[in-house]
């Protein structure tokens, strides 16, 4: 494998990671929001992952296990709605209570979220960091080349 496809590989991480950080900054952003039916209310979307290996895995046993050219990456399949029930909460007096006076708040956890950003926020991290360090080898092979 070349640096060039570490360099992909941080790639299609990264923007995996940003996806998972939009989804999750918008599940905080509706988690205090209210409707007034089921239909309505908010529900927490989740990204869902699948590795690349399949593109990258070449034939049968005794032969090479990995093209060249192929780099092994993060795909985004999608982003799925939680299936967690939603939260009613009896508040008759509420402006968005239904006739029977509940009110249905979205499925969203709090904490879940804030630890999911900080997971993909390391995650980033990382992968910056991966990008950084395959570039200053780059640069330092470039460099043994000159000095020949």
């Amino acid at each position: 494998m070349s640096l060039y496809s570490v360099m992909d590989i941080a790639g299609s991480a990264m923007s995996a990671q940003n996806v998972r950080l939009n989804t999750t900054a918008s599940n905080l952003a509706n988690a205090n929001s209210v409707a007034s039916s089921a239909g309505e209310t908010y529900k927490a979307r989740h990204p869902v992952f699948a590795p690349q290996l399949q593109q990258a895995l070449q034939g049968g046993p005794g032969q090479s296990s990995m093209r060249q050219s192929s780099a092994v990456g993060v795909q985004v399949l999608g982003i799925v709605e939680s299936d967690k029930p939603l939260v009613m909460e009896y508040a008759p007096n509420h402006p968005m209570a239904d006739e029977n006076g509940y009110i249905y708040k979205p499925n969203v956890n709090a904490m879940e979220e804030m630890a999911n950003m900080m997971s993909a926020s390391r995650s980033y991290q990382t992968n910056v960091q991966l990008a950084d360090t395959t570039k200053q080898l780059l640069s330092r092979t470039l460099r043994m080349g000159q000095q020949s």
